[in-house]
């Protein structure tokens, strides 16, 4: 099992093009791949397994236990090249500085490719990548791909100002305006709505291939920990033993490691869109609305009759119904977009959040149930949204929150009888 982690001394720097370039590059060879993706991002991981073929995981070195990135990166690499996108900068982590993607490195054992963004710089990058090769023992930056370079000339001087610094250079990208992918408020715009995703990754993997010496690449993989020495940690219990889980566009923030856990714990899964008007199955025992851009389908969401009714039928037949941000906002009884328009929702909680009162709502969290047979403990958690609660009536909280910092946050989500939800993303149980 070998691989190696793409990293950058900042965000924006290029590496997720560069790594969806790698995967394709290395998919076009016949290499059997296991892409993941550092910290808790949903938008990025559907890309990889666009460009590698196969599904991609979530490693969180902040959220996950140490027992379970272990084993969650075994399965995932078993006989496969393991390539990780970091997130952020290398060292780069929660607020209480842990959690970065070197600290997933050094627990894997995967050496570090840095992409750096020379677009404004050409010999000060040699302090630079001095600096991040000094920085901390025990992580290894192995190589180096210098992208957004200018010209011959450019990448001359970039060259000669690295010789003394020791780490090779693998890969040198041209400026390429057709190598920039779309953004909206929470990131990329999603895969699944890129209409020429495939012809972009196509053009990354070209890019690579043209600028990157590959055999050199897959020589700097590290060699990771043996199969079967970590043990299966214990995972988020299951909802239920049928559950029907919301997937599309509006509900695409689903963390597979999740639900591989509940198929581990014996619960059958299945699928159902709410934007194509379907409702979860008549025999589920329970439902989950992940997170996504309701914000964005609100209209289409208030007037999917058969999705609404079928919704009602389950909270009726006392089904658990769980939301996450999305999932939690469409749950309440309305949403308010971005125009100020309001759209009714299920109305299964009393809670209505409004898009057009926008404020950034972002970082790790640690829950505290207070629903023991809803969820049972304590987890680690990950909250992103642009989203307010402007109406909020009288129910059941369903966790106590603490921010990175071990900073009170007070009581989130609200909880009606079986029907739950808040904007926490669960991670992982917490603990050592």
């Amino acid at each position: 099992m070998s691989g190696l982690l793409i990293a950058a001394p900042a965000s924006g720097s290029g590496k997720t093009v560069v790594t969806l370039g790698l995967l394709r590059a290395l998919k076009r060879r016949g290499i059997p791949l296991s892409p993941a993706k550092a910290g808790p991002d949903y938008i990025d991981p559907a890309f990889h397994a666009a460009a590698a073929g196969t599904d991609c995981q979530n490693l969180d070195p902040w959220a996950m236990r140490p027992s379970l990135l272990t084993s969650l990166s075994e399965r995932a690499s078993m006989g496969k090249f393991l390539v990780v996108e970091g997130m952020m900068g290398l060292f780069d982590g929660a607020a209480d500085g842990t959690g970065s993607a070197a600290d997933l490195a050094q627990l894997l054992g995967l050496p570090v490719v840095l992409v750096v963004d020379c677009g404004r710089t050409s010999q000060s990058v040699a302090a630079l990548v001095s600096g991040f090769a000094q920085f901390r023992a025990g992580v290894t930056i192995a190589g180096l791909v210098l992208n957004k370079v200018g010209s011959d000339r450019h990448e001359t001087m970039l060259r000669a100002a690295l010789d003394a610094v020791g780490v090779p250079v693998i890969g040198v990208l041209r400026n390429d305006a057709a190598l920039v992918l779309p953004e909206r408020h929470l990131g990329l715009v999603q895969a699944a709505e890129h209409d020429g995703i495939e012809q972009f990754i196509e053009a990354a993997a070209d890019a690579v291939e043209r600028g990157c010496d590959l055999d050199a690449l897959l020589d700097l993989a590290g060699r990771r920990v043996e199969p079967g020495r970590s043990s299966q940690p214990d995972e988020i219990r299951r909802l239920g033993q049928r559950i029907a889980i919301a997937r599309d566009i509006a509900f695409a923030f689903a963390y597979p490691h999740l639900m591989d856990g509940w198929r581990r714990q014996g619960a059958e899964l299945t699928f159902f869109s709410p934007l194509a008007d379907e409702g979860p199955a008549a025999d589920a025992d329970s439902v989950y609305l992940p997170g996504g851009y309701p914000e964005l389908h609100a209209g289409r969401l208030a007037n999917a009759a058969r999705f609404q009714s079928a919704m009602r039928q389950a909270a009726h037949r006392h089904a658990r119904i769980y939301g996450e941000c999305g999932g939690y906002m469409v749950l309440g009884e309305g949403l308010i977009d971005a125009a100020g328009t309001r759209h009714a929702m299920l109305g299964l909680l009393p809670l209505v959040t409004s898009f057009a009162e926008r404020k950034r709502h972002l970082g790790y969290r640690r829950l505290r149930s207070l629903a023991s047979d809803l969820f049972d403990g304590c987890y680690t958690a990950h909250e992103f949204h642009y989203s307010t609660i402007v109406e909020e009536g009288q129910a059941d909280r369903l966790f106590e929150a603490t921010d990175a910092l071990g900073t009170n946050l007070g009581p989130s989500g609200l909880r009606r009888g079986a029907v739950c939800g808040s904007y926490m993303h669960l991670i992982d149980r917490a603990g050592a």
